[in-house]
């Protein structure tokens, strides 16, 4: 994290909200109030215009560097860093009612006996609850909102969200290649998610509030003697 990109006016405004998620990911862990991190992000769809080379032995696939471009992937993840599961959902476009949908899957679907949810998420102007409100008729948006609790990262500090060191993984183990349609890459993320769950691989965060004050201690308002 580089400190020079914080606007020093926005120093008290990144401390509260960085306090406040590190406070959520050192809570106890209750069943009947998960901690999600919750976070989205987009792969290009490819396909080879050339076939690639065979394979040999010692060597590693060769494909050519032009490509068809068929369009983008929206990848939408929920992780709840307690129990080592995650969801990944892939949508074809990305917005409110995209992010709604999901929120109502997280709800509804993965956590449907939970009182209420902490959701962990960045500053994407979709990631709120007027998203819900404006997808969904208002009774149902109530419903849904009333299972929730958004505790966003602060700007410049999406690096907070765990969310983000399981698309890092998802990265490097799976998306780093070319996927032609949507259901290929819907497979391939499926069976990364799967074989992940199975072994319910998760982050053990270590970094906390006592931390945050040593290490970010220029980030903090300075008061007179």
């Amino acid at each position: 994290m580089q400190e020079w990109c914080i606007p020093p006016q926005q120093d008290a405004a990144f401390v509260a909200q960085m306090e406040q998620v590190l406070d959520e990911y050192q809570r106890p862990t209750d069943p009947r109030f998960p901690l999600v991190c919750m976070d989205e992000s987009s792969k290009q769809l490819t396909a080879d215009v050339r076939d690639p080379l065979p394979l040999q032995p010692g060597q590693v696939v060769r494909q050519d560097t032009t490509y068809e471009r068929l369009g983008v992937g929206n990848l939408f993840i929920a992780f709840e860093p307690a129990r080592g599961q995650r969801d990944v959902t892939v949508t074809s476009q990305r917005g409110k009612a995209e992010w709604a949908a999901y929120v109502k899957k997280i709800v509804d679907e993965l956590y449907p006996q939970a009182e209420v949810i902490t959701l962990v998420c960045d500053q994407l102007n979709t990631h709120a609850l007027s998203s819900l409100y404006a997808t969904f008729p208002a009774p149902e948006a109530h419903r849904l909102a009333r299972k929730l609790c958004l505790v966003h990262t602060p700007k410049h500090g999406s690096w907070l969200n765990m969310a983000e060191i399981e698309f890092s993984a998802l990265s490097r183990q799976c998306t780093d290649r070319r996927f032609d349609s949507r259901e290929h890459l819907e497979r391939e993320v499926a069976a990364w998610t799967h074989a992940r769950n199975t072994a319910a691989t998760t982050v053990h965060w270590r970094f906390t509030t006592d931390d945050a004050r040593i290490k970010l201690a220029s980030l903090y308002p300075t008061f007179g003697p």
